[in-house]
């Protein structure tokens, strides 16, 4: 018998010569590892120079700017006279055409205003009516005192006569009629002459009656016309107690309920139309290449996934600080250049704001993004065709 010492020798050399071979091979999952890392790193390599020759394509090719907002006509409705509101005939986001009534005011002050200007009116042109019968008379008058002074012409010529007569008839040589015939003939001349003066001055104030009479019609008829000028006024006052739609469009912020007093003024509401529009403020060192007419492609954040295409229409005449309530004063000690945005115009066809249904409204954020080495005569083709599509 053997001893257990000696199967314990013997136990190690009954292993197979194969099943210490895996010991011997250990080292080489280490060199599988580093062809994974080698892997890993060359796709890392292959997607940093894809990225960088992209963004490099991108930098050379493409101006892009998240500083972008639908804009559009937003149109305030005020109230144009004061009153109660009597009725409300809008809601919220409603579609209005131009001239639509939004609302009522009580229409009782204008309307006793009205009445009380006709009856002026009617008095005023019943003055008139006594004006012209009065004028009337007074031409009257004054014919008849034309008439009493062709009449003492016709006496004084015969008193003339009469009196040369009897001056021949009584003289040196002859005393064929007596002193007092010659006497009483020159005394009827004198009185002839004096009366036909006097119906001259009667004729005159007769003239001068008419004349008077004439400018108080004109007066009356002046009032009349201011009268009707006032009733014109008073009408168009009543006629805006009806508040109404200035354009087409769709109501927004409206603030106006019945019973309420309004004054003039007062913002009751706004219609915001359909044609909007994107102002996209880009860098000063972006527009170098921008010019009108590109082609922009935009991304409105409330409806991702979807592209439009817009135009650049214009560029603004000053950057946004300019326009700025405190424009910055640059003519300190401590200067900081800080880089512009000028805002740009981008237009949209009607036919693509048309097919969104309303959902493209004015103060949207947007991302535009310019393609600037584009077609410079298809550009200048879409600037000529851009009044024709923009409002």
């Amino acid at each position: 018998m053997s001893s257990p010492q000696q199967q314990e020798q013997k136990g190690p050399s009954a292993v197979p010569p194969q099943a210490a071979q895996p010991s011997q091979d250990a080292p080489a999952p280490p060199a599988k590892s580093n062809r994974k890392v080698l892997v890993i790193a060359g796709i890392i390599a292959l997607v940093a120079i894809g990225a960088g020759g992209r963004m490099w394509y991108r930098s050379h090719n493409f101006v892009e700017t998240e500083n972008a907002y639908v804009a559009g006509h937003v149109h305030p409705v005020s109230a144009r006279i004061s009153g109660v509101v009597t009725k409300v005939l809008i809601d919220d986001n409603q579609v209005v055409r131009a001239g639509d009534v939004i609302a009522e005011l009580d229409p009782f002050d204008q309307g006793v205003k009205v009445e009380q200007i006709q009856a002026q009116i009617a008095s005023a042109e019943q003055q008139v009516l006594q004006a012209d019968a009065q004028i009337m008379q007074v031409k009257a008058q004054a014919s008849s005192a034309a008439a009493q002074v062709a009449q003492s012409q016709a006496q004084l010529l015969r008193a003339k006569q009469d009196a040369d007569r009897f001056g021949q008839l009584y003289n040196d040589q002859m005393k064929a009629v007596s002193k007092a015939e010659l006497d009483a003939a020159v005394a009827g001349r004198a009185g002839a002459v004096a009366d036909l003066a006097a119906r001259k001055d009667n004729a005159a104030a007769a003239r001068a009656q008419i004349t008077a009479a004439e400018s108080a019609r004109d007066v009356l008829k002046a009032q009349v016309s201011v009268l009707r000028v006032q009733l014109k006024d008073a009408q168009q006052q009543l006629a805006y107690n009806h508040i109404l739609a200035p354009v087409a469009g769709r109501i927004g912020k409206r603030s106006i309920e019945v019973g309420q007093r309004v004054q003039p003024g007062q913002q009751l509401t706004a219609i915001v139309q359909d044609n909007v529009w994107l102002t996209a403020n880009f860098k000063e060192t972006q527009l170098a290449e921008m010019h009108a007419g590109q082609e922009v492609k935009v991304t409105i954040d409330a409806m991702p996934g979807k592209e439009l295409i817009g135009t650049v229409e214009s560029f603004a005449p000053a950057s946004g600080a300019q326009f700025a309530l405190l424009p910055a004063d640059n003519a300190t000690g401590n200067f900081t250049k800080i880089v512009q945005r000028v805002p740009v115009k981008i237009v949209f066809k009607p036919e693509d704001v048309k097919a969104l249904n309303g959902r493209l409204v004015p103060g949207m954020s947007a991302i535009a993004e310019v393609a600037i080495h584009q077609d410079e005569k298809k550009s200048e083709r879409k600037v000529a065709a851009a009044p024709a599509t923009v409002q």
